[in-house]
């Protein structure tokens, strides 16, 4: 069994360093204790004032990791994790935007987590999950017993969307990616570029990371193109927002000029004028399975039920040309 020794060896330093590092206490450098962190990392220690979670008394909470607070998007998903909630003894412990470690997952201090923060490693994860501690990622997928992924169906909400372009004899079409470390970025690019192969078309590609000013970017570059493309497919809908602000600077409007779709379906979108084409899911459908299926795991050891939340294309004004406008 790894001792506070050894990770006080692994990190260079005293074991008296070493405690005050994992414990928060004492004055040492900020750098020493990273490096401590790490080395407890590394080697899966979990300091004995933490035994009692390893000897599987629950605390009756359960700790949710998500990239940030603010925007509807993460607040949908926890509305639909506090729902749950609200109808057992659990408690929660929400935890935005991730240092190098979370004290409270590394040290197992909740009964279960869900992690919707990219910059948790997958590494870190692996080795926390365990049969007293299941963990639920809904934004990757990791092969092991005890984490869960509960991700979004992309593929359908994408290929409806590229039909509805493709049905109005829009055959000029690019794509603006999301962050190159993001799954649903990933299936979303890869779905929407088979489907315009298997349609004879060749999509450009043009690399954004999910927010405004990055869709804002893509559309600069977009805009030089010559000929222009058509329509515009967009990972997520705030890049979509960005394009149609750079399209509006050059005079040129969706979607007689550019046909432009996002994702994510956020409440601005249909207020948007004109407004956006999407594709919509229910993220507080989402946060309230994945909670659900966690209690009942701990509960009851319940096998967690793989399956993907359903998407939906939303056809609105910034995607529909006239002919087919209602």
């Amino acid at each position: 069994m790894t001792t506070i020794r050894d990770v006080a060896k692994r990190a260079g330093v005293s074991v008296t360093a070493a405690s005050y590092a994992l414990n928060h206490t004492g004055t040492i450098a900020e750098a020493t204790r990273q490096r401590v962190l790490k080395a407890a990392e590394e080697l899966n220690y979990h300091p004995n004032a933490f035994a009692r979670h390893l000897k599987k008394i629950k605390t009756r909470t359960i700790g949710v990791f998500i990239s940030r607070f603010g925007g509807s998007f993460y607040e949908e998903i926890l509305e639909g994790i506090h729902e749950v909630v609200l109808e057992t003894d659990y408690e929660l412990i929400v935890c935005p935007e991730s240092k190098p470690a979370h004290r409270i997952l590394m040290y197992r201090q909740v009964d279960g987590a869900i992690v919707f923060d990219s910059k948790i490693p997958s590494n870190t994860i692996l080795k926390l999950a365990a049969p007293a501690f299941p963990i639920v990622v809904l934004d990757r997928l990791l092969d092991h017993d005890f984490i869960f992924p509960l991700l979004l169906d992309n593929a359908r909400g994408v290929r409806e969307a590229f039909q509805h372009l493709y049905q109005q004899g829009l055959r000029r079409i690019a794509f603006v990616a999301g962050a190159q470390d993001s799954l649903d970025n990933a299936e979303r690019m890869h779905t929407f570029l088979a489907e315009a192969r298997q349609h004879g078309l060749t999509v450009p590609v043009f690399q954004g990371n999910f927010t405004e000013v990055s869709g804002y970017e893509a559309g600069q570059s977009i805009l030089q193109e010559d000929p222009l493309p058509e329509a515009v497919f967009c990972a997520n809908d705030q890049m979509a927002m960005g394009l149609l602000r750079a399209m509006r600077e050059r005079g040129l409007a969706a979607p007689d000029d550019i046909a432009v779709i996002g994702f994510d379906d956020i409440p601005l979108a249909r207020y948007m004028q004109p407004s956006l084409s999407t594709v919509g899911a229910s993220r507080v459908q989402w946060g309230a399975t994945a909670i659900r299926q966690l209690i009942e795991f701990l509960e009851n050891g319940t096998p967690f039920l793989s399956q993907r939340i359903p998407t939906r294309f939303i056809p609105r004004a910034s995607s529909t040309r006239n002919a087919q406008r209602s």
